[in-house]
């Protein structure tokens, strides 16, 4: 624990270096091209082998232990950025108009290269392999994840255990936060287009409108949402968008809604979503609306392994101290981490990244977003020590 801790001491500076570097230069889903070649540049200059364009953009290295036995422990980064403008006012902001590092992806991505800066000055107190997962696509459905475990990410050498972590404005730097079993939720997007008849607003009786249609959906599925969602599963269903171009005495021909449904059950999850068709095709039966729904399916429920996740804690208590290590609840936003987990035992959790006496306090996936920089020295430290652990378990 010593060296581990000297080691990313040593190591702090360059690795907010690659944050900066990493967070100037952001890419949206997909298009992380230039991400990616650094990423490589950085694994070149540490002699670590990997294998590029996996997946799209994404990147897998593999880091090999000296010692003649150990497991294979995966650990795993995103890589894109978000459509945003950064207003921040940091000195290494985006330098790319309407793109910005607001998730964190730039935070976890240089923690796992400091990670393995400090695992390969170590490569001779261990055994087994470190597999360093760089995912694209973790902010666009349906996931880099999936596609990545299409592409045998987690064969070859097959992975034993998988860990990842996020940041977490709301919890200071210095502390991470753990739970074991369910915590984040599945998510589906829903699209609705209804067509109606256009006309005059003063003659409704000519028209058929399809902002009433739309109204009425909405507010049957908010309803069934209330009084038929179990008391023990966590559910949102929110709509964000209701586009309808009429006038104060146009009613338009068609809406566009788009929304969110949200839970922890897989078996409610279904359910709800059979509800939204029947609801939907009933409407239009009964409007005479052209109703077209796209229920998008996103990620499942994320499972934390709770061996694995109780392993960890321990770790973390042991590095950190236990007034550092929080027990969370779950969370209603989701994460294609999911993935992993439904085919290896593995653990995600959070890292708290604010600091409220300097300000820092911004929330992700917001213009301002930023953090303060000592979570980057508990993030390469805390993941360095979780892997040299579940690398040497016997």
């Amino acid at each position: 624990m010593e060296d581990i801790k000297r080691l990313a001491n040593q190591y702090f500076e360059k690795t907010v270096s690659m944050y900066h570097q990493l967070h100037r230069h952001p890419e949206l889903s997909g298009q992380e091209m230039q991400t990616a070649k650094y990423i490589c540049q950085v694994l070149d200059d540490l002699g670590i082998e990997y294998t590029p364009n996996v997946s799209g953009h994404g990147v897998v290295a593999l880091l090999r232990g000296k010692l003649p036995k150990g497991r294979v422990v995966a650990l795993r980064a995103d890589m894109d950025a978000l459509p945003i403008q950064e207003e921040s006012g940091l000195p290494f902001s985006s330098e790319v108009p309407g793109v910005m590092h607001a998730c964190g992806h730039d935070i976890h991505t240089a923690s796992l290269l400091g990670t393995l800066m400090i695992l390969n000055d170590m490569r001779d107190r261990f055994g087994g392999t470190v597999k360093a997962i760089f995912q694209p696509s973790e902010e666009e459905y349906e996931g880099g994840a999936k596609f990545m475990i299409e592409d045998n990410v987690l064969e070859n050498p097959k992975v034993d255990v998988i860990i990842g972590q996020h940041v977490t404005p709301g919890m200071e730097a210095g502390t991470i936060g753990l739970k074991s079993g369910p915590f984040m939720a599945s998510t589906d997007e829903v699209h609705l287009t209804i067509t109606g008849k256009g006309g005059h607003a003063a003659r409704p009786t000519e028209t058929i409108n399809p902002i009433n249609v739309g109204t009425e959906i909405i507010h049957e599925l908010n309803n069934f949402i209330k009084i038929k969602t179990p008391k023990d599963v966590p559910t949102v269903l929110s709509f964000g968008r209701f586009i309808a171009t009429g006038s104060t005495n146009i009613i338009p021909e068609k809406v566009e809604i788009a929304g969110t449904f949200r839970t922890f059950n897989e078996v409610w999850r279904e359910e709800v979503c059979a509800y939204i068709r029947r609801t939907v095709n009933h409407f239009a039966i009964l409007s005479g609306a052209s109703c077209k729904l796209d229920i998008r399916h996103g990620y499942p429920v994320l499972n934390n392994n709770a061996e694995v996740t109780e392993r960890i804690r321990e770790y973390a208590i042991q590095l950190l101290g236990k007034n550092y290590v929080q027990n969370l609840p779950v969370r209603l936003t989701a994460e294609d981490f999911a993935y992993y987990l439904q085919r290896r035992p593995g653990t995600f959790y959070r890292l708290g990244v604010s600091n409220v006496s300097k300000g820092i306090t911004q929330t992700t996936h917001s213009s301002t977003f930023q953090i303060d920089e000592e979570a980057l020295r508990t993030s390469i430290t805390l993941m360095s020590w979780i892997a040299f652990n579940e690398l040497n378990i016997s």
